[in-house]
This record gives C-alpha cells, structure tokens and sequence, in this order.
C-alpha cells in the first residue's frame, strides 16, 4: 500500500507519519528527514541541500526523483510506504505515478492535511524555539507556505482526477487528526 501524505509545513505530517506506519505495517519515507540529514553532511551535495532548506526553496525534482526511487527499492518498501514530502509539484507526481507502474503498483490514497495558515505560522514558531530548527524562522515559514501553495496546490487536482484524494481537516490534537486519517484510510487494504 503506498499513501502519500501531503500538507503544508507544520501542518502536522511528521506526528501523524510515526503512528500511521504503525497502523499500515509501512515503511515510511520523508525525503524532509532524508534531506536534513543530507544537509549535515559536508558534501557538495549536502552543501547544496542545506542551502535550499535554509532558504527555504525545493531541492530539484531530479534529486528528488532519484531518492525516492532509490528508497522504495529497498525490501521494507515491497509491501508499500507512507510518502512525507513527496510529490511536492505536478512533475514529481508523475513521476512517482510512471516509477511505482513499472512495479505494477501505484499510489492507493493521498492525504490532504489542511490547517489555517495563520495557525500553521504559529506551530512553526513554537517548533524553532523548541526543537532548534534553522528553517523554521519567520522568513523562511512565509516563503515556504507560499511555495507549497503555488507548487502543490495542482498535484491535489492530479489526485483528485485519480479519485485517490482525501482531505482531512489537521487542527485539533493530534489524536483527533489521527482519528481523521485513519476514517479515510478504512477499507483501503
């Protein structure tokens, strides 16, 4: 079963991920934790990486691509995985569509996180004053939400016309959202 896990920054995507790979049986693949982990490493590559997320730009759909397409090769993906992260645009959903067909499997549902924006914008600040994160500054926040809405806001329209999409509303405590999620996901494995 392979779930993609979509939503804005801080709307939630990372909480909900730990316990659904536990509901799904799944691995899970968050190119965000691969890509902060890549952007520790001193490497031209990761060099390169931590740029984008300090400013708060998407690392290329190639590299992206590439990643994900190197991750589910992996045994703990056969079974399928929860996506976090990816597709982030149009082309990286086609991507992943044409990728997971020559296993002749796709995508089974997408989960559409919504959250006020201007909620979102506080969760993100209380994430930098708590856990430390340099991409989580008030700059960096505006431009990354508006970066989701111009860049993701069509993938949900690819979904949708696959009749794959589900959206859920993400305010609330995470054991509510959760419930949400888990409503959606019924009867699909």
């Amino acid at each position: 079963m392979f779930i993609v896990l979509m939503g804005p920054p801080g709307c939630g995507k990372g909480t909900q991920s730990a316990k659904l790979i536990e509901l799904l049986g799944v691995a899970h693949l968050s190119t965000g934790d691969i890509l902060r982990q890549m952007a520790q490493v001193d490497t031209p590559l990761g060099r390169r990486v931590a740029e984008c997320l300090d400013q708060g730009t998407l690392v290329s759909d190639e590299l992206i691509v590439d990643l994900v397409a190197e991750r589910i090769k992996q045994p703990d993906c056969r079974p399928g995985c929860l996506l976090d992260g990816v597709p982030r645009n149009v082309p990286q959903a086609q991507s992943l569509d044409e990728l997971l067909a020559t296993s002749k499997t796709a995508v089974d549902a997408v989960v559409e996180m919504q959250v006020d924006e201007e909620e979102l914008f506080s969760r993100l600040m209380r994430r930098a004053e708590t856990e430390g994160r340099s991409d989580d500054n008030s700059e960096t926040v505006r431009h990354r939400m508006a970066v989701y809405r111009r860049e993701t806001a069509p993938i949900l329209d690819h979904y949708r016309q696959q009749q794959k999409l589900r959206s859920i509303d993400a305010s609330g405590t995470p054991e509510e959202v959760f419930e949400r999620i888990e409503a959606v996901l019924v009867g699909l494995n």
